[in-house]
């Protein structure tokens, strides 16, 4: 049925236009030979096409074009008449003579155009005439582009100030006066379509009567063009008129885009003088106006003419201060307009929203927080200074939403979002959104997702603006705001999480963690426990990401304390490294189960270090404590305890703060966990690095085992001064043994290197043997390169164990196995071992003391 209609409109607008066109050209005809009355005979039998009423409002529109553009040249065929001597005054007459009122006043307006061209009459007195006669037309569709005629060729012809046609003072009123009558004539007739026709086909009038409704509103823009209305005669008359004639048609369409034309066409600061005005009318529109975006654009037409009006004020203030050599008054320069003081803005937007959305207690959610985020804009830019007021529009909000918990719908939780990003835009200050006391408890209406959003957009904008949180008060404040990031919610918590999402949330709250600071060593200590608080809460899944950072941090912080310590020794300081090692070892400890004992374990060694740093043992070997504890415990992978034990050798050996004793079984220890790894070639490269635990340079040139053979000898010499009298010989015997062994202690230490590197030489034979059972060759011999460069190693540092001849022996042993068939070729240890031999070369012909302790070694370069 539809489509068949549509069939049937197009064959009619196709007849109208082809009657048209032929009535058109012998109305050509007759303007060419100058023939009056056929003109007049052949343009009334065209503008009778237009008395259709089987076109839609589109198809009609495209008819009525074509008969205007053929009424424009009947237009100059009048004036050239009139020119000729012709009367207008006659042919205003004549015209009325045509038998229909359609095209009758067709002419009418066409001829009046040129009658008040002519000025053989006052503008006001023909103008007043054809609106008058207009009303013979109550179709509305035809009434509607009959008037809409009228308003176009009459639009320049106005007695307006300035205008050709002004006649006397009260001649603008009379403008406006004609403009107005045929508004509300138009209106009247737009209205009425709503009415019109069976109730089936509303949807159907609603739509033609949207397509139509730029006729009507071209009125509006009309009155807004009269240069003669001033604020105070749009205050008087144009403003009370319209909304008279908005309130009064009771038609939810007309109210709707009636406002927003009065808000689009006429200037803001006649909008800002008559606030009241047009905020009173808005309670009395239908219950379903979408009154909240007719207000929405008003306060955001507010907003844009405060902005710009003050970058034009403050730009004119900042040249005037220049020039008379003034400075500039930052305080003045931030001041509002005047006028939005003087005419009380904020106060009755705020009153008049709060009415519009108690009389519409229909409205749904997302409108009245619109309403709300669209004031907030308007404060923000008019009244930045005004905290108060934007605390006071959020609890508002609050208030809305009482009762209704976390929010579902899309549209109202984009809206709050959007409410409460604009302080952070406007400000670039979370500090100053902290100030607020009602800006967490609308978050707490959000939903799980979007609350996440909008901490996301907290997070983002302290990046951006590089805020500092300094006090742990701040801190707590922000970490409320953004717990929807660092807590699971019990709603979500079996829900399936995006990786990546994940991922890219937590890593924010890291780097949020990382930029908190104070110069105050307590209050950072504050600081750090107030955000273990609560990055505690956060679940097996975003530990991980949130206790590092905070480790460092506070590592940060031993560091700095460190460095105080030594300019202030002596005094008595509230926060000490120790302190906040024990925090750091709870904190651990508590990812330590999440479980993640791979990083608890990096942690543990972070902290040692640091702890070494601090001279405090008990606390380094304690954090070296658990770092055991986990290994053996929780690390089951074979790569993690490849990776776990190079970082334990490797933290260790930095290790100056341990005793004899503390030193030896954490020493020990390592040892044994590199011999017990699962491959061989990962033992093997474990257990030759131990051999750096048994000779560690430091500034004093003190290998490892002989500091604590020399530290051993110190205390015993110390403590023999209390010995009594009695005891005093055998502890003399004693100290003659200690002193006596000092060199067997040292060498014996330093073959303890020695039996890393051969340990590690067994187990590389060992593995090359277990490859040929397996494969049925001895495999590359890649690990005993490796053995022979840290045997150059300690040969170097002077090492009295490694002897040339064992050099020489192992270089003797890796060439032959190069060469035997049975091993498995490997260029890349080839090049390892040819670049090793080149190496010794090179040390030989440097000379010097490391040229003539490589001089007697014998090395022939492979190849």
């Amino acid at each position: 049925m539809i489509s068949d209609g549509v069939e049937d409109e197009d064959k009619w607008l196709a007849s109208g236009i082809a009657g048209l066109q032929q009535n058109a050209f012998y109305m050509h005809r007759a303007l060419d030979s100058n023939n009056l009355r056929d003109a007049l005979k052949y343009s009334a039998q065209m503008l009778s096409e237009l008395r259709t009423s089987r076109l839609s409002p589109h198809k009609y529109y495209e008819l009525y074009m074509r008969a205007f553009d053929e009424l424009r040249k009947l237009e100059m065929f009048f004036k050239e008449e009139t020119r000729r001597g012709c009367s207008i005054i006659d042919l205003y007459e004549l015209v009325q003579h045509a038998g229909n009122i359609l095209p009758r006043l067709y002419l009418l307006c066409t001829v009046g155009s040129v009658y008040i061209k002519s000025k053989e009459a006052p503008a006001k007195d023909v103008l007043k005439d054809l609106v008058e006669m207009c009303r013979g037309i109550q179709h509305p569709i035809r009434g509607l582009f009959l008037r809409s005629y009228l308003s176009q060729v009459s639009r320049d012809k106005l007695p307006d100030i300035g205008s050709e046609y002004e006649g006397d003072a009260d001649t603008v009123m009379d403008a406006v006066e004609f403009v107005l009558q045929n508004f509300t004539e138009m209106n009247k007739l737009w209205v009425r379509m709503h009415h019109q026709g069976p109730a089936r086909e509303k949807e159907r009038r609603e739509k033609e009567r949207s397509e139509l409704r730029d006729l009507v509103g071209k009125n509006l823009h009309v009155l807004s063009q009269i240069e003669g209305v001033d604020l105070d005669m749009y205050r008087e008359t144009v403003l009370p008129r319209v909304l008279e004639q908005v309130v009064n048609c009771k038609d939810e369409l007309a109210q709707y885009y009636l406002m927003d034309c009065i808000i689009q066409v006429f200037p803001d600061e006649y909008h800002l003088q008559t606030l009241e005005i047009l905020l009173a009318a808005c309670p009395q529109l239908q219950p379903f106006v979408d009154i909240k975006t007719v207000l929405s654009r008003l306060m955001e037409r507010l907003s844009n003419y405060a902005a710009s009006s003050t970058e034009v004020s403050n730009g004119m203030l900042y040249s005037w201060l220049q020039s008379s050599n003034r400075g500039t008054d930052d305080d003045f320069m931030l001041q509002v307009l005047p006028e939005f003081l003087q005419v009380e803005a904020f106060a009755k937007l705020n009153n008049y929203i709060g009415k519009v959305i108690e009389a519409q207690v229909d409205m749904p959610i997302a409108g009245a927080v619109t309403l709300y985020s669209s004031l907030l804009t308007f404060t923000l830019n008019v009244h930045p200074d005004r905290l108060d007021y934007v605390d006071q529009i959020l609890g508002a909000c609050v208030k809305k939403l009482s009762g209704k918990g976390k929010l579902d719908d899309s549209r109202a939780t984009k809206q709050i979002v959007s409410l409460l990003s604009a302080p952070l835009e406007k400000y670039n200050d979370i500090e100053t959104a902290l100030k607020l006391s009602n800006y967490p408890r609308v978050m707490e209406h959000l939903d799980n997702g979007t609350n996440k959003v909008m901490a996301g957009v907290i997070i983002q904008s302290i990046m951006k603006n590089r805020t500092s949180i300094s006090t742990s008060d701040k801190v707590e404040a922000l970490f409320e705001l953004i717990t929807g990031l660092i807590k699971d919610s019990d709603e979500n918590l079996h829900d399936e999480i995006d990786e990546e999402d994940f991922h890219e949330e937590q890593n924010s709250v890291s780097r949020l963690i990382q930029m908190l600071y104070n110069d105050d060593p307590e209050e950072m200590l504050k600081i750090i426990c107030t955000v273990r608080k609560h990055i505690l809460t956060g679940g097996p899944k975003r530990l991980p990401f949130t206790v590092p950072p905070l480790i460092f941090n506070a590592l940060k912080l031993v560091r700095r304390l460190q460095s105080q310590e030594e300019n202030t020794a002596g005094e008595e300081v509230a926060t000490t490294p120790k302190k906040i090692f024990q925090i750091l070892n709870q904190t651990i400890e508590a990812l330590s189960t999440v479980p993640a004992p791979e990083l608890a374990l990096r942690l543990y060694l972070e902290c040692a270090e640091a702890a070494n740093d601090c001279d405090l043992e008990p606390v380094a070997y304690e954090f070296f404590t658990q770092a055991y504890i986990l290994y053996e415990e929780e690390v089951s992978d074979s790569r993690a305890q490849v990776t776990a034990i190079h970082l334990i050798i490797g933290t260790l050996q930095r290790m100056h703060v341990f005793g004899v004793e503390n030193r030896d079984t954490l020493t020990h220890k390592a040892t044994g966990y590199s011999a017990k790894l699962l491959k061989k070639p990962d033992q093997c490269r474990a257990v030759y690095a131990c051999a750096h635990l048994f000779w560690v340079d430091d500034s004093d040139s003190i290998k490892d085992g002989e500091r604590d053979c020399y530290d051993l000898f110190v205390r015993f010499t110390v403590a023999r001064s209390s010995i009594v009298p009695s005891e005093k010989i055998r502890c003399l015997v004693g100290f003659s043994l200690i002193w006596d062994c000092y060199d067997l202690f040292v060498r014996f230490t330093v073959a303890r290197v020695l039996l890393c590197l051969k340990r590690a030489l067994r187990i590389a034979n060992a593995a090359q043997q277990m490859a040929n059972a397996t494969r049925g060759s001895s495999g590359s011999v890649s690990l005993f390169i490796e053995i022979l460069n840290k045997y150059l190693y300690f040969f170097e540092k002077g090492n009295s164990e490694i002897s040339v001849s064992t050099i020489e022996g192992l270089i003797e042993l890796i060439t032959t196995d190069l060469q035997s068939d049975n091993t498995t070729s490997d260029p890349a240890a080839d090049a390892f071992f040819a670049s090793t031999l080149r190496y010794i070369q090179f040390q030989k012909q440097k000379g010097g003391a490391m040229g003539e302790k490589y001089e007697p070694l014998k090395v022939r370069l492979a190849g």
